[in-house]
């Protein structure tokens, strides 16, 4: 087992050498009147430090308070849906995802803004909570992808990423999880925020990996310190969560049930939480449980959880561990056809499903095992 994830942890050491996007990519280039490109905007909410007052430029040191910005990002008409054309130094807009426009917010501009956006039937607020080795570019590059696949043109959404200071190096997991662990108060304060600007409706957060544990602390304080009327309010995705099983029963022990079931979306062939797991002593992952073990569906219906396998989803990406953003493209599609019942699981149904990634739909295990057998 040792010798096999050392193996992995050297494929990831390798994948981190490749070129990533730096933070000039964030830099605001002159708009182009680009045939086929979508523009999206994204608010910024960040526990990282403020290089200058006045400049959206951050170092990875946690702030105590709150950073605020917009950006608006092009997207190019030769996107591919569930991946990210990362832009170079001197991005392309025909062919990368490029930065047309950012603004340096303060707390009250970003309130006014957030709640101007979802006023009205339509319009939908969510947040995205990033995961580990993750540098604020491919941040603010994965919060533009996923609202451009999910995009909606009837709805008037409203999508906030949540930026904790990650050193986005994948030899610093321990300093990641130190930097998360400090901004716990920041993320419930901008939960609590997201409730004020949308006293009404949905709220969506969505924590990943890392940003899965940093999620479930933030609904735990919000649990310790009486603030369940913010809880009531949340919807709560953990995609591939990097979280330690007894902490995560812990967890769960103080937040109690979610009024709207929680969504944790889990791949038992996640190479990025095998490493994780070899980290931490072999402890098991909450995104690599197997959803065929009775022990799990039993403990989904107890605390209001649908579990969701997510394994059948395809990615170009080597260690299966970002499977959840190719589902942002086909989501709208699976909100409709829920609606509608019938023979399709509804997405807030708790308990334990397959994505059914031909019929592009949730089902039982045991009913997806039928039809495969079937060559259905």
């Amino acid at each position: 087992m040792a010798a096999i994830a050392f193996a992995l942890f050297s494929a990831l050491l390798l994948a981190a050498c490749a070129s990533r996007p730096g933070p000039e990519t964030l830099d605001a280039r002159a708009a182009a009147n680009i045939a086929g490109a979508k523009i999206v905007t994204l608010y910024l909410a960040t526990s990282r430090q403020r290089i200058s007052p006045g400049a959206n430029r951050y170092n990875d040191v946690p702030s105590e308070t709150l950073n605020f910005a917009e950006y608006r990002v092009s997207i190019p008409p030769t996107h591919k849906p569930g991946l990210i054309e990362y832009p170079t130094d001197r991005p392309d807009p025909r062919t990368a995802f490029t930065v047309v426009g950012e603004e340096v917010l303060d707390r009250a501009t970003f309130l006014k803004r957030i709640t101007a956006r979802t006023k009205g039937k339509h319009g939908e607020l969510s947040i995205f909570v990033h995961g580990f080795n993750t540098n604020l570019p491919e941040a603010v590059f994965r919060q533009a992808q996923l609202t451009a696949d999910a995009d909606d043109p009837e709805d008037n959404d409203v999508s906030v990423l949540f930026a904790w200071p990650s050193a986005g190096s994948i030899s610093g997991y321990l300093a990641d999880k130190a930097t998360a662990t400090a901004s716990r108060d920041q993320l419930t304060d901008l939960l609590t925020m997201a409730v004020q600007a949308r006293p009404t409706g949905e709220i969506t957060v969505i924590g990943h990996s890392m940003g899965g544990w940093l999620t479930s602390e933030a609904l735990r304080q919000l649990k310790l310190t009486g603030q369940q009327a913010v809880l009531d309010r949340l919807k709560v995705v953990l995609a591939a969560p990097d979280i330690d099983g007894i902490v995560f029963l812990a967890q769960m022990q103080k937040i109690g049930r979610m009024k709207k079931p929680m969504t944790i979306l889990v791949s038992k062939d996640d190479i990025a939480l095998s490493v994780s797991s070899f980290i931490s002593l072999d402890q098991m992952r909450i995104g690599q449980l197997d959803i065929s073990d009775p022990r799990v569906q039993a403990g989904a219906k107890e605390a209001n959880i649908q579990f969701i396998d997510i394994s059948g989803v395809e990615t170009d990406d080597t260690f299966k561990h970002n499977g959840f953003a190719a589902l942002a493209a086909i989501y709208p599609e699976m909100k409709k056809q829920g609606d509608k019942g019938g023979d399709v699981l509804r997405l807030s149904q708790a308990g334990v499903f397959v994505f059914d990634a031909v019929g592009r739909t949730l089902t039982a295990p045991f009913a997806l095992g039928s039809r495969l057998a079937a060559g259905r």
